[in-house]
């Protein structure tokens, strides 16, 4: 669909429509992937983890 308003050149609604969906897209993954960035950023690798306590799962017997 075309449209003209006080202008020489048709506007096609179906290429503006996709170039915005297109903008969307693009802003939704620049926030994706800076989330994604923020929380790798926020993790401390030097953590000390704590000793694991009771009994269950840490003795597993495997016959084959």
């Amino acid at each position: 669909m075309a449209l003209s308003m006080n202008t020489t050149t048709p506007v096609n609604t179906e290429t503006a429509h996709g170039i915005k969906t297109a903008n969307l897209v693009k802003d939704q993954t620049e926030l994706e992937g800076q989330m994604a960035l923020n929380l790798i950023q926020s993790a401390d690798i030097n953590m000390q983890v704590a000793a694991p306590t009771g009994h269950k799962g840490h003795i597993v017997n495997i016959k084959v």
